[in-house]
Formats: structure tokens, C-alpha cells, sequence
């Protein structure tokens, strides 16, 4: 957070904040008694986890031992703090000596880790609301700034509370052998279904956590896709839909939405030259839809931080959410990482949305252009290498799509009456967890629809 002028009067905190002095002793005990605590604490405790200024030096202390490899117990800690300088500074041979009239049982090591991350957390949030306090007095500091750094701050404290919990493997057998028996019990789909019948067959339904890009040059219907599969999804399974639209305003995918579930030609639908029947059925799909929970944002160059803070306002919300779309991947930013590489930036930004949906647990659709290489050969369809600035899309993503059609190069084949000429291939070009392959859907060009086969 920015500094006052000379002019504000911060406000202070107060002397005496959260901590657990009994907890901190018995932590440090245990470095000097045992080579498995030291794993344990150096993988969790920071040194600003402890309150006290003699724990925090001292901590640093053992740290800087174990690093040079320096064999660690009372003895060499205090010839080392007192060759160092630091001896004094942690209350002396009898503040050492005193750690150790209380030997701690070790079985409960990580419980006291947890007591003093508690009060380090409280301490953190106690902090913060006193600069959100002192920042807002700030009248020449543009508001969104503030606004962008209390939110980071506020994430990077709601990650500290998440703890990786270490799963045993009778854990994940257990759990891995009820989830056969509830898939032995009739045919469920271990994830969220697309709705396109072909591709739930391949895929076993979008998988949470799973990073999914839909390929294809401009035009393809990459959009109309994404937009079906989402409608799907909020239909059959009554599963929330956020769509984060770089390309399209709200207000031109809300025509596309509608345009999707009516007959209405689309150039009276954006003309608004439309008959009787038209808005009769305009105005019920416009009820119905004002129920459903599709969710649109159009904020151009979001950054990952951008799409953080709307997951979880969502997720707050709704509770939950089934699916995420970003439209397209080329159009983000990343501000933090920015690079005159754009390869290794759009890299950056395919690693953070993998992450988010690991975070969220929830399927993220990422849409990608393709390179003009495919232009130039005969056979079009696309392939792997053809992914646009591709760095590691290939390697990040779970499930590569790619859409294909034949009457897009070949006008010629254009017939609306023609089944073969709407037909649309959509190439499962990679699955981590599946087999690749190609299935065939329907196309609707007046409706940008996707049907089954």
C-alpha cells in the first residue's frame, strides 16, 4: 500500500497483537531435538509466522545453518549465534538452555504449526485493515488502484489459509473404488456433460479441473460452440455458466444467445424487423432466460488476477459454478508476467488457467486461433502444431478440440437444405485422460447452433 504525505496522520497498529508464545517455544524445541521437524516446520513456517523478534532471528538462525549445512543442536546454534553476532539478540545461552526444559511431544507438531499461522493470518488481516484505512484518506491515489492492491492482498491471505492436504494411498484406492462402484451402477459420466452426445462418449463428460481449448480459424464457430456447450450445461444440469467474452460485447452474445433458441432470421433479429410471432416467442425465451444462471463478463484484457476475483464472487454468489469460457485466449493479458515474448506470455497465462481450474475445481474452456500454416495446405484440417502462439496450450491443456468444416474453404458446398453440407468435424486432437479421434455434428449457420448426429 502506498505511504501518507506529510500532511495525514496514519493510523498506528496496536502494540499487542494475535500470537501464541507457548506454541512458538515448542516449535523451536523441536529443531533442536529432531531432523524430521526440521522438514516439517521449514516446509510451512515463514519467519514472519513468529510474533516475537527473538523467535524470528533465531528461526532465521536455524534456517541459515540448515542451508549451509551446518549439523543443528544447542551447542552449534549457540556458537554460531554468538560468531554471528546474534546471541544477545535472542536473550542469550539461557533463552537456548530454557527451550529445552519442556520437550514436546511431536505426534502434535503440525497442530502447533497451525496455532501460529492462525495468529499470523489474524495478524496479517489486522494489518491490512489498518493500511485499507490509512489509503483511503489518500484523496490524490486513484481509487481502482487501492481497490487493485486490497484485492491482491486479500487473495494472496485467503491462499494462505488453503493447506495441500497429502493424500495416502489407501485414501485415493477407497475413494477411486467407490467412485467404480457408482459408475458400475448404471452409466453416469464421471464429469459434466457437453450435451453433444458423441463427444460426452469420448470424454466421459468435461472433467473438473480439466483445461479444455476449443481450436479453430476465425469464423469456425469456436463461439457458437463454447455458447452451446454452456447452455447445455445450465439446462440439463442446472450448473451456473461464466463467460468472459475478450471479443464480443455482452450485448452481441445476448443476440447470439437468442438467436441460438429462436427461428428468427438474424438480420430481423438485429434490425428488430420482426412479425407478431416473433416477439411472442422473443419475449418467452427472454423470460426464461432471465432465470438461468449465464453469467457474462465483456471487461477487455482481463488479467488472471481479473478472472480470480470474479470465479469467487460467483462461487459466493451461487455456491458453485459448472463451467468457465474464456473467448479467446489470444486477447489476454498477462500484466504481471508481461514480456516482449509473446509465446512465453501466453504460456504464463495457459499455466494460470490450468491452475484456477485445479483451484476451483471446475472445467475451464479456453478458445484458441489457429495459425494461417493450415492456410497453405491441402489437407486443412487442423493439427496440434497448428495452435496459434501455441508454447505450452499443448502441454497445459487436458483436451484439445479442434473445429473442422468442409464448406468453410469449399463455398460451393454451402446448401442450408444440404445435411452433408452442414456437417462440422470436431477433432479430439488430444486427451490426457482418453482416446483421440473425430465426431461429427450438425450445424446450424442461421441459428450458430451445434446439433447432434
Amino acid at each position: 500500500m502506498p505511504n501518507f504525505n506529510e500532511n495525514t496522520e496514519p493510523l498506528t497498529i496496536e502494540k499487542y497483537l494475535p500470537h501464541n508464545y507457548v506454541a512458538e517455544k515448542i516449535i523451536l524445541t523441536s529443531l533442536l531435538i529432531s531432523s524430521e521437524a526440521l522438514e516439517i516446520v521449514f516446509r510451512s513456517v515463514k519467519v514472519e509466522t513468529f510474533y516475537f523478534q527473538n523467535h524470528q532471528e533465531l528461526y532465521k538462525s536455524i534456517l541459515e545453518m540448515y542451508s549451509n549445512h551446518i549439523p543443528i543442536d544447542i551447542i552449534t546454534l549457540n556458537t554460531f549465534l554468538q560468531d554471528n553476532g546474534q546471541l544477545e539478540k535472542i536473550g542469550g545461552t539461557k533463552f537456548l538452555t530454557d527451550l529445552l526444559n519442556h520437550v514436546p511431544n511431536l505426534i502434535y507438531l503440525e497442530q502447533y504449526i497451525n496455532l501460529i499461522h492462525d495468529k499470523f493470518l489474524r495478524r496479517s488481516i489486522i494489518k491490512l485493515g489498518y493500511e485499507i484505512i490509512n489509503s483511503a484518506y489518500i484523496t490524490n491515489l486513484p481509487l481502482e488502484t487501492i481497490l487493485n492492491d486490497l484485492e491482491f492482498q486479500v487473495l494472496s491471505l485467503t491462499n494462505e489459509v488453503k493447506t495441500q492436504k497429502i493424500s495416502s494411498s489407501s485414501e485415493l484406492l477407497s475413494n477411486i473404488f467407490l467412485d467404480l462402484q457408482q459408475k458400475s451402477s448404471g452409466r453416469v459420466l464421471s464429469g459434466i456433460s457437453s450435451g453433444f452426445y458423441d463427444l460426452d462418449s469420448f470424454t466421459q463428460g468435461f472433467q473438473k479441473s480439466d483445461l479444455i481449448v476449443i481450436a479453430g480459424r476465425p469464423s469456425m464457430g469456436k463461439t457458437a460452440l463454447s455458447l452451446n456447450i454452456g447452455l447445455n450445461i445450465i439446462k440439463n444440469l442446472n450448473l451456473p455458466v461464466l463467460f468472459f467474452s475478450l471479443e464480443m460485447s455482452k450485448e452481441q452474445l445476448t443476440y447470439r444467445l437468442l438467436l441460438h433458441e429462436t427461428d428468427i432470421d438474424n438480420n430481423r433479429l438485429k434490425t428488430g424487423n420482426l412479425y407478431k410471432d416473433d416477439w411472442v416467442k422473443l419475449n418467452n425465451i427472454i423470460q426464461n432466460f432471465s432465470t438461468l444462471p449465464f453469467f457474462i463478463d465483456d471487461t477487455p484484457n482481463p488479467s488472471i488476477q481479473d478472472i480470480k476475483s470474479k470465479i469467487k464472487k460467483i462461487i459466493f454468489e451461487q455456491t458453485q459454478i459448472g463451467l468457465i469460457v474464456i473467448d479467446y485466449l489470444q486477447l489476454m493479458q498477462n500484466s504481471k508476467f508481461s514480456t516482449s515474448n509473446r509465446t512465453q506470455e501466453l504460456s504464463q497465462i495457459t499455466r494460470s488457467l490450468k491452475n484456477l481450474a485445479r483451484e476451483f475445481q471446475v472445467p475451464i474452456i479456453a478458445l484458441s486461433q489457429l495459425s494461417r500454416n493450415v492456410e497453405s495446405r491441402t489437407n486443412k484440417r487442423p493439427i496440434l502444431s497448428d495452435l496459434r502462439e501455441s508454447g505450452s496450450i499443448e502441454q497445459d491443456a487436458d483436451l484439445v478440440l479442434m473445429l473442422y468444416r468442409e464448406s468453410y474453404y469449399n463455398t460451393t458446398l454451402i446448401n442450408p437444405d444440404d445435411e452433408q453440407s452442414n456437417l462440422v468435424e470436431l477433432i479430439i486432437a488430444k486427451q490426457r485422460n482418453g482416446p483421440i479421434g473425430t465426431i461429427k455434428l450438425g450445424f446450424d449457420a442461421k441459428r450458430t447452433k451445434f446439433i447432434n448426429q
